[in-house]
């Protein structure tokens, strides 16, 4: 979608086997799958013909490997700002394992003992925003479910706890942009396979 305004791109990074089995991923830096390295060579296809002004990644290595097979590892900057959600003491385990022992908990709501809130993630996300919008041109991000979502949230105005009304699968490419001038930030595409 051709637009007078700069676009921000989304990727989330392709499948590992803990996104499989529905693991809180935070910290753990963990492979790609087969498949989702295949999935991410396939971002390339597409987003071919488009040019970026910068290109973001997490630090992460399914983050930035999904950058790295897309074709964009040379030029990326990694930010650690892009991070996935710290999940503390939810790390490595499932949302069904974590209801088990804390019955109603909701990770948007609640947070991660040991680990970060919905505040936290949206000020990382405030702070890659400011920068975002110092770019003159179009921006490419690689990073992670949650804290994409939280992203969202806070590029459109709403609080970080609003990032739980958007879902994303893996290797998935959203978009963001502007609709009539630089005030008016919107979602023009999410969750795209």
């Amino acid at each position: 979608m051709s637009n007078a305004y700069p676009e921000i791109y989304l990727v989330r990074h392709g499948e590992t086997e803990w996104s499989l089995s529905g693991r809180h991923t935070g910290r753990t830096d963990i492979p790609l799958t087969a498949k989702g390295e295949e999935a991410a060579r396939a971002v390339a296809d597409r987003l071919k013909g488009l040019t970026f002004q910068a290109i973001w990644s997490s630090p992460s290595q399914r983050a930035f490997d999904t950058c790295r097979l897309a074709g964009f590892g040379e030029r990326a900057v990694k930010k650690p700002d892009l991070q996935e959600w710290d999940y503390g003491a939810y790390e490595g385990v499932t949302t069904t394992e974590i209801l088990s022992k804390r019955p109603g908990w909701q990770l948007f709501r609640d947070g991660c003992p040991q680990g970060e809130t919905a505040a936290d993630v949206g000020a990382r996300a405030d702070t890659i925003i400011a920068e975002l919008r110092a770019v003159a041109g179009n921006v490419l991000i690689f990073s992670s479910s949650h804290f994409l979502r939280v992203f969202a949230a806070r590029w459109v105005g709403l609080p970080p706890e609003g990032g739980e009304h958007f879902v994303l699968d893996t290797a998935s490419l959203s978009i963001l942009g502007y609709e009539h001038d630089l005030t008016e930030p919107i979602i023009r595409r999410w969750n795209q396979k």
